[in-house]
């Protein structure tokens, strides 16, 4: 047999480092997209919390999330309400040890559809096979958050092309019109007015007008 070489033992060396990443790397928690009934994304979230830590498994379920932006929603008084716009309605994110302990707690948990994942055909029969759940990728991940991190607040109005509106404040106070343009990233609109007998368009902010109706 011929004797181990510099180069051979390097090779072995370099196998046994590759095999115990491989190890550390299945043992990282990742972050997977869970999908929810609509509209309960909340309730689930507090749930799974409740769960995880009633089934002692904080250790491999270690956050759950609701990715949202900050918003801004213009009541038909012209008043401001701050509030939050789910990124991905209908879906919770959690990062977990993925296992078939973990797996059925969150599987399992109320208002639950299914993890996101690769659906693994049924070998015989017929219906829907078994989803694997698959992890998201880490350039995914930050873009995800880093966009909740930096999206600047957006602007949302119950109004449309076409409404009628009543002017509450300016040199137009008590005018009525019809809104002929909406511009919700300046906070923004155009509205048809009669001065003069004429319709003339005019450029108002949203909390200076109400719809009327």
């Amino acid at each position: 047999m011929a004797p181990a070489t510099d180069e051979g033992r390097n090779s072995a060396l370099q196998s046994e480092e590759t095999k115990e990443t491989a190890i550390n790397t299945s043992k990282e928690a990742r972050w997977y997209a869970v999908q929810v009934a609509s509209g309960c994304e909340k309730r689930v979230k507090a749930t799974l919390e409740q769960r995880i830590q009633t089934f002692d498994v904080a250790d491999r379920i270690v956050q759950v999330e609701i990715p949202h932006t900050p918003a801004v929603k213009i009541r038909k008084d012209g008043s401001r309400q701050h509030t939050e716009e789910k990124v991905f309605p209908g879906y919770v994110l959690v990062k977990m040890l993925m296992d078939d302990n973990c797996w059925q707690v969150v599987r399992n948990t109320s208002h639950v559809i299914n993890f996101v994942g690769a659906e693994q055909k049924r070998g015989t029969g017929r219906g829907r096979g078994h989803v694997k759940p698959v992890p998201l990728s880490h350039a995914e991940v930050e873009r995800i958050f880093k966009q909740t991190a930096e999206q600047e607040p957006v602007v949302k109005i119950d109004m449309a092309t076409g409404d009628k509106i009543v002017v509450l404040s300016g040199p137009f106070k008590d005018f009525e019109g019809e809104v002929i343009e909406v511009s919700p990233e300046r906070s923004k609109l155009k509205a048809l007015l009669s001065i003069f007998g004429r319709d003339t368009p005019v450029e108002l902010e949203f909390n200076q007008v109400q719809k009327q109706g």
